[in-house]
């Protein structure tokens, strides 16, 4: 891989349709080179310069962290590797939570126990619901951003550049999708010299249950704002049950088949086999437990630290059976499409 430049990259990844938008080619390139904007192709575009192809300078970063290459594709077991499985919910106030709100008090409790001083996510606007890279340092704006993303714009990962390398914090969490959670694995496991401020302030590390996301134009712009007349505004929330849920601020639930929303679904998306973030500390989503919890699948000794101190300082709790049955039927499906 010493030899990888951004050059392989855009052949094997970014040619092949396989690029997952995440932005951690973005995120890691020393020269900003690298650029993802509105209205771009489903891949970043580079300025023309690259320390390894124009001064000879060992690099690679970007390719060494795209989560589309090497061993990107998720084997067996489906769920991959975990310690334990819990249902658990936060026991305090989160407005826009998704399910239990349980990774906002892992968050949370993080924050204020000292543990993390930045978590690197995804928030997005109230009135145009256009997601963005964030870092968020505060309890307030955590619990007010909560609540899952399910349209794309900007690649979650460029935050990272911005908390780690420009603000300088070494104790950072991540809360990501399957894709971007493998690009920030293979940072916290790589000893290239350039990834090192990744690898030593990644101190936590979250994915999300995830079957799809959606390009925020197509979704938003296009098919409910252009095709059902749903401003942006008007909704409340949107969630992904076997179908998208859009929820208006009136109540108002409008159902559309999944099916009918494949001309939103990035390339790249299609292609990725991982539902359940197999490389995170925590894996989280709503599938599998009971109405009003989260499902947390546990894997790393360091995800079991987070959770047992935000269930022992009272901002967790859990509560019933976690059927994981369902966790696998989703991931299966998702494994069969993308294969």
């Amino acid at each position: 891989m010493a030899d990888k430049s951004y050059k392989d990259l855009k052949s094997e990844v970014w040619d092949m349709g396989l690029c997952a938008r995440c932005g951690a080619c973005i995120a890691v390139c020393p020269a900003d080179a690298l650029s993802f904007s509105p209205g771009s192709p489903d891949h970043p575009s580079s300025s023309g310069y690259c320390k390894m192809e124009n001064d000879g300078v060992l690099c690679g970063a970007c390719y060494r962290v795209c989560p589309r290459v090497e061993g990107g594709e998720v084997s067996s077991p489906l769920l991959g590797e975990y310690l334990s499985a819990i249902a658990a919910q936060a026991t305090f106030s989160i407005p826009g939570k998704q399910s239990g709100g349980a990774v906002t008090a892992i968050l949370a409790y993080a924050l204020d126990a000292g543990l993390i001083d930045a978590v690197v996510t995804v928030s997005e606007d109230r009135w145009t619901k256009k997601p963005s890279s964030a870092v968020i340092t505060d309890r307030e704006v955590l619990v007010a951003q909560a609540g899952s993303r399910y349209n794309w714009w900007v690649p979650m990962l460029a935050a990272l550049k911005e908390a780690v390398v420009v603000r300088k914090y070494r104790r950072v969490a991540v809360v990501a999708v399957p894709c971007a959670a493998d690009a920030v694995a293979r940072m916290r496991a790589s000893d290239f010299d350039l990834l090192a401020p990744y690898r030593k302030a990644v101190r936590l590390l979250i994915g999300l249950f995830c079957t799809e996301s959606f390009d925020y134009e197509k979704l938003v712009e296009g098919k409910l704002r252009g095709e059902l007349g749903i401003d942006p505004w008007e909704i409340a929330r949107l969630d992904v049950k076997g179908k998208l849920e859009v929820t208006a601020a009136d109540g108002e639930i409008t159902d559309i088949p999944l099916r009918d929303l494949e001309g939103c679904i990035p390339a790249g998306c299609l292609r990725c086999t991982d539902f359940a973030a197999v490389t995170a500390d925590i894996s989280a989503g709503a599938i599998g437990s009971p109405v009003g919890y989260t499902t947390l699948l546990i894997r790393t000794p360091v995800g079991r630290g987070f959770v047992e101190g935000a269930l022992s300082s009272g901002l967790l709790a859990t509560g019933g059976e976690v059927d994981l049955s369902k966790v696998e039927a989703l991931a299966q499906k998702k494994a069969e499409r993308s294969g």
